[in-house]
């Protein structure tokens, strides 16, 4: 039997919290690739809203109001429940306690809205008319499609040619919603080409989705790119999820010993580990922090910190991360939005500061851990939920093996509905694992 926790509506947190003014050691700054000097917000304004790119680079502040138009919107699906998940516990025979926050019952079925929602209010305000941006799995060019119409924005969505055939249904959510939706690498943008002619047979990566994202909005009048993770400013609009499961566990009348979230590039992590992070500098709490990336795509475990691009070609500013290379080809695992090749600049100095931890799970493990959570909670979590699932589990049973009472938070970032051809890989034992390939 699950326990839910709910807000109402007056509860609802009325500003993000700012991690980056909040940080003892702040990240280096983003560079511009030509000139070499760290950007401002002129010369990020260029690719985002300016709101944006303000707040990419706010140490100041710590708390951001949230637009009274956003949280408008927000009232439509927030806040989501804090669930306990007893049948989980009862299954693993742990004495520990395992809470979720579920971001996949909002009508798009996964965190990104969150985001979605604040960066096409920004460009509605600054007059401008078109948005771009790079989705993997498709969650955030769902997102992003819906609030674009919300707020009479043309969209256009470079989605990874491989998860594009893995998650058809992704595509046509975003084209029901008015978008204009290309498989990339394509041939429609020059970098597109560049990859293609290069290899013609990559399957696509966010990187390449992002060059071709950045040149589109670049070389079109009036357009601004949005990106749905990695970016400050993205998980500062995320720390929503977390800002409600504070008042939630209270109400549970507990505190997590352990918040893990998934990590493609941080946005979920973040928005869910920043919140209860501050209590770590401030209060003297000691929650452990656990990001779970896939395998095949290591890079909190086995990337090398330094700057990087953030896309295959090299359009976007140079960003202090830990990365495999912006050249890096990522296998065809089905947690499409966690196939990118670098962390998010704050996440990277956290971890390099020793302030979290990421843990690297292999596909099977996911889906395992996947079928397990649906058969007792009921729920099927996309594969990208499925790592912090598998993460969480890991944790329940050191619990079991010590004895400790442990209190463990997870986010569930997004349903797996449209997902299910993955589930029939596994069901039908035709799945495997990628392991990360350094050579390659």
């Amino acid at each position: 039997m699950q326990k839910r926790y709910l807000l109402n509506e007056s509860e609802l947190p009325t500003r993000w919290y700012n991690m980056l003014a909040d940080m003892p050691v702040k990240p280096m700054p983003p560079i511009h690739p030509g000139t070499k000097e760290p950007m401002d917000v002129d010369g990020l304004s260029q690719i985002f809203a300016r709101e944006c790119a303000k707040q990419e680079l706010d140490t100041e502040h710590v708390w951001i109001d949230i637009p009274e138009p956003v949280l408008e919107q927000y009232k439509y699906y927030r806040a989501t429940p804090l669930v306990r998940a007893h049948g989980l516990e009862q299954a693993l025979g742990t004495p520990a306690h395992i809470y979720f926050k579920n971001e996949s019952v909002n009508p798009l079925g996964s965190h990104k809205l969150n985001s979605a929602i604040p960066q096409c209010y920004y460009c509605k305000q600054e007059g401008v008319t078109n948005v771009t941006t790079e989705t993997g799995a498709g969650q955030w060019g769902a997102a992003l499609s819906y609030a674009a119409k919300i707020y009479g924005l043309e969209c256009a969505v470079y989605q990874v040619k491989v998860s594009m055939q893995q998650k058809p249904y992704r595509s046509s959510i975003m084209r029901t919603f008015g978008a204009t939706v290309v498989g990339s690498p394509s041939m429609s943008t020059r970098a597109g080409k560049d990859i293609i002619t290069r290899d013609p047979n990559h399957p696509g990566s966010l990187g390449t989705a992002i060059s071709e994202a950045i040149e589109l909005a670049t070389t079109t009048p009036n357009c601004k790119y949005t990106l749905g993770s990695v970016l400050n400013h993205v998980a500062l609009h995320q720390t929503i999820i977390g800002l409600e499961a504070e008042k939630q566990m209270a109400m549970a009348g507990e505190y997590p010993d352990v918040v893990i979230a998934c990590f493609g590039g941080g946005s979920n992590f973040g928005g869910l580990a920043f919140p209860f992070m501050r209590h770590n500098l401030h209060d003297g709490k000691t929650t452990r922090f656990i990001a779970a990336e896939p395998d095949s795509c290591p890079k909190l475990t086995r990337g090398e910190f330094r700057y990087d691009f953030g896309d295959s070609a090299g359009y976007t500013p140079l960003l202090p991360m830990y990365t495999l290379g912006h050249d890096f080809k990522p296998a065809n695992i089905h947690a499409g939005g966690l196939r990118y090749h670098g962390a998010g600049v704050i996440v990277s100095q956290l971890l390099k500061e020793g302030m979290m931890q990421g843990v690297d799970i292999p596909q099977l493990e996911t889906f395992e851990s996947a079928t397990l959570f649906a058969r007792t909670e009921g729920i099927i979590p996309a594969p990208e939920s499925a790592h912090a699932i598998a993460a969480t589990i890991r944790e329940a049973k050191r619990c079991k093996q010590t004895g400790e009472e442990k209190v463990i938070l997870f986010n569930l970032s997004g349903h797996g509905l449209i997902d299910m051809a993955a589930y029939d890989q596994y069901n039908n034992g035709d799945l495997i694992n990628y392991a990360y390939q350094p050579a390659k």
